[in-house]
């Protein structure tokens, strides 16, 4: 398996720079990257909660981290060390920690709920989810806000439906998904999440055990019982569709319409040119900075990366939204390009732990975009400027007023 390359060239010391972060009022990316990718690819970089980590923006090198098994991906009470955070119990395990045969048997067992013929069979439902939250959507308005009315609640209840979360139990589920995602920022927060969340997935499995449904969930569990994968994987997966299955697409989703409104020829080419919406949905994938810098890998030894030595134990923050913008690796790499070819960008990631929902991801991407065409074809930003959480290295607007 390739490794990013390694020198023996001196390593001088450094102090740790404060950690990149987009600009006020902006989904960024931050205007570090260039610097970064130009004069120094892996830098030490102070996390917002103190940690150091090494912090990694050219394509080569994140395509290479991202699959590379001299390190693992830590939990949130594995990184950093932190004895109190141990001494709690278990908690936030999700397939992205996992390993080995523990991690092959779940993929396995998820393979077919998330192929591309599983999905593509899914797809009528979920443009039928689209049309029944635009039609209540456009009954109220305009203007209206179409984070809170469209891009939040969507790709939700999408993954309710197929995974077997109760849509209704949002309220709880909802703001502690947040805050474990959030963990970079708000470590402790984070850390007292993740154990209340477990313990609302352990009750949700233990349900589908009494009450099996037509969900993943409920596949899982009966798995289980079979001894195709162990408990500890199910709640891994279960884990991971709470904090990450649907937040990502929101983002991206959010993110992406603002992108296309605040130049208004692009969604109007896309209204009028329907065949370029795959060609648009991975540029829009590669464009958008929704990864920045929250994927943590820790050092299994000590190895030199770029003339640094990266100790054991250390942590090394793959960049993929860096990556994705790095002028070695794409033409006019800041340029969004609807009718790109060749996109290699890295927003599923690579190597074991590629995202298994990379094709429902990019049918609830296409199916929104769709949606939002016919129904809004004069869609356009309100007067209202949106609302974004400044304090947040990965950022989508809290608010997109609209109108039509």
């Amino acid at each position: 398996m390739p490794h990013p390359p390694d020198t023996d060239a001196p390593e001088a010391e450094e102090e740790p720079q404060p950690f990149p972060m987009p600009r006020p009022g902006s989904m960024g990316p931050p205007p570090q990257y260039p610097r970064l990718r130009r004069e120094c690819p892996l830098a030490k970089v102070t996390t917002p909660f103190g940690a150091p980590a090494w912090y990694a923006t050219r394509y080569d090198d994140v395509r290479n981290l991202l699959a590379d098994d001299r390190f693992i991906r830590p939990t949130i009470e594995d990184w950093p060390a932190d004895t109190g955070a141990a001494a709690c119990g278990p908690g936030l395990l999700t397939m992205m920690e996992l390993e080995g045969p523990r991690h092959a048997a779940l993929r396995q067992a998820l393979a077919r709920p998330f192929s591309v013929r599983a999905v593509r069979r899914r797809r009528p439902a979920v443009r039928a989810t689209a049309d029944g939250m635009l039609e209540q959507f456009t009954t109220t308005g305009p203007p209206g806000d179409l984070v809170s009315g469209f891009c939040e609640p969507f790709p939700l209840l999408v993954m309710c439906d197929l995974v077997g979360v109760p849509y209704e139990d949002r309220d709880y589920f909802l703001p502690l998904a947040d805050a474990a995602l959030g963990a970079l920022i708000t470590l402790s927060e984070g850390r007292e999440a993740t154990h209340r969340l477990r313990a609302y997935m352990e009750s949700l499995l233990e349900r589908r055990r009494r009450t099996p449904g037509d969900d993943i969930l409920s596949a899982l569990v009966l798995a289980c019982e079979r001894g195709a994968v162990d408990h500890e994987s199910v709640l891994a997966f279960g884990l991971s569709m709470l904090v990450a299955g649907y937040r990502t697409t929101t983002m991206f989703l959010a993110n992406a319409v603002l992108t296309l409104l605040c130049e208004p020829e692009r969604y109007a080419r896309l209204l009028h040119d329907r065949t370029l919406l795959p060609a648009a949905v991975e540029e829009l994938l590669r464009f958008l900075p929704v990864q920045n810098g929250v994927i943590v890998l820790q050092a299994r030894q000590d190895l030199v990366l770029h003339g640094r030595t990266v100790r054991a134990g250390e942590a090394v923050l793959p960049v993929v939204a860096a990556a994705n913008r790095d002028e070695r690796a794409f033409l006019e790499a800041d340029r969004l390009l609807l009718d790109r070819t060749s996109n290699l960008h890295l927003a599923f990631g690579r190597g074991p732990h590629n995202c298994i929902g990379a094709h429902l991801a990019r049918t609830q991407m296409s199916v929104a975009l769709e949606a939002l065409l016919d129904h809004l074809p004069r869609l356009h930003l309100a007067a209202e400027p949106p609302l974004w959480a400044d304090d947040e290295p990965v950022r989508s607007p809290l608010t997109l007023p609209v109108a039509w």
